[in-house]
């Protein structure tokens, strides 16, 4: 059974690591805030359609992070090398089949899902530029997969810190035109991520190659590229790829409903957003932890000991998130204000960052509890779950925000409903499943 000690030492690492790596939305919003209201909506449409094809790979790196940490757990670290190399050349090969079909269909795609003609434009010219990140971000999380499921997480800070750091330069001088660069706007936005992210995969490279002991995980040789490897990857994260993108378009069809509500909703919507991903950072990296430890644990044994370790860091997400919310209900206009200077956009704000703290206190136990469940190899549960999930969560959204119509303060509560209808579900699940002799 891990301590709270052990705990936070994997977690924390995470944590910072995420925390600098949500710079990159964090800044996009915050410079192309105090652009314009189109820009910034831009960059929210095309920011999120980004993020759906690339939590394709994403969820590929979990399925490669259970079965690393199942097998540094088994002591057969012989066994990463193959499966980071693996994963990494297919992750890379579906970045440039993406890439390839986004430059095909992205236009039409756009113009499909976005109705006013100004945030299509600025939509598409952000998109067009952000999607060669693919190139790089796809093996970035094969790294972090390797690093996590190792449990030697402070590289991902280092890593993060990089990225957070470029991005926020050649934010400022891309966007605005500083220090004689030209001024790209959204465009600008958009290759300072890429730069970021190709930052951040020369240094894993760089750090892999000198810190880490390449025979002990056998990463010093790569060998034929095999497809037996890689489905062995698919069987478990075919499923959490299905449930990433799916977790993100949902999102989409949210935002889409915004986009439908005018300009202003969209930017009310995209400025609370990214308080709330910032919010969110803690309890991904102890739901993150929460998932490498029970795939650890169950790989050492301790099947019996799962639920009471998902309990303990829960607890630990909850204090913290406590502690998150009272900030932002005590100082909400000090918050906001990092995204834009106008009064009445700020006030407009307030209430649906109100709404949001709420959904935060279930989601600290929800994205525990849920991300415990794949931890145990049944990826396809946690797939299932999510999908029921969001089939109430795309209509609710449809109902209130493209029919109703109603405030964007009251299409966020749509959050509150998805978290606890997780957090209930998952209980379930871990109380009635035969999960605790899954193999993979």
């Amino acid at each position: 059974m891990y301590s709270n000690k052990e705990i936070w030492n994997v977690t924390y690492p995470i944590f910072l690591g995420l925390l600098a790596q949500n710079v990159i939305n964090v800044t996009d919003t915050a410079f192309l805030g105090h652009v314009s209201e189109v820009a910034l909506g831009a960059s929210a449409m095309g920011g999120l359609l980004y993020i759906c094809f690339y939590t394709v790979a994403f969820g590929f790196s979990v399925g490669s992070q259970i079965l690393i940490a199942r097998r540094n757990g088994e002591g057969n670290y012989h066994a990463i090398g193959p499966i980071m190399w693996q994963g990494s050349a297919f992750s890379f090969g579906m970045a440039v089949v993406l890439l390839a079909a986004m430059y095909v269909f992205a236009e039409p795609l756009i113009r499909l899902l976005i109705t006013s003609d100004n945030v299509y434009h600025a939509t598409y010219e952000f998109f067009i530029w952000r999607i060669w990140g693919f190139l790089f971000a796809f093996v970035n999380v094969m790294f972090r997969a390797l690093y996590i499921g190792i449990t030697q997480t402070k590289v991902l800070t280092m890593s993060a810190i990089v990225m957070a750091v470029v991005n926020v330069v050649l934010d400022y001088v891309l966007v605005f035109g500083e220090w004689g660069f030209p001024e790209m706007g959204v465009r600008g936005a958009a290759l300072a991520s890429v730069i970021a992210e190709a930052s951040s995969l020369v240094f894993y490279l760089i750090y892999t190659y000198t810190k880490v002991d390449l025979h002990k995980y056998a990463l010093h040789r790569f060998g034929r590229f095999d497809w037996n490897m890689v489905g062995r990857i698919l069987h478990i994260s075919s499923f959490t790829m299905v449930q990433y993108f799916l977790s993100m378009a949902i999102w989409f069809v949210f935002f889409m409903a915004l986009e439908r509500l005018g300009e202003r909703q969209l930017a009310i919507a995209n400025i609370v957003r990214s308080v709330y991903v910032v919010m969110l950072i803690p309890v991904q990296s102890l739901s993150t932890t929460a998932n490498t430890l029970v795939s650890n644990l169950i790989g050492s044994g301790g099947v019996a000991k799962v639920v009471r370790l998902l309990n303990r860091i829960a607890r630990m997400s909850f204090y913290i998130m406590v502690v998150c919310v009272v900030l932002c209900v005590a100082f909400p206009h000090a918050i906001l204000s990092v995204y834009t200077n106008e009064t009445a956009l700020l006030d407009e704000s307030v209430m649906s960052l109100y709404v949001i703290c709420g959904s935060m206190l279930i989601a600290s136990f929800a994205f525990v509890y849920f991300n415990g469940i794949s931890g145990t190899g049944n990826t396809q549960a946690a797939l299932v779950l999510e999908i029921g999930v969001q089939v109430f969560y795309a209509l609710y959204i449809i109902v209130v925000g493209m029919v109703i119509q109603a405030p964007v303060e009251i299409c966020f509560t749509t959050e509150v409903i998805y978290y606890t209808l997780m957090l209930a579900f998952s209980l379930l699940y871990l109380k009635k499943a035969k999960w605790q002799n899954k193999k993979i």
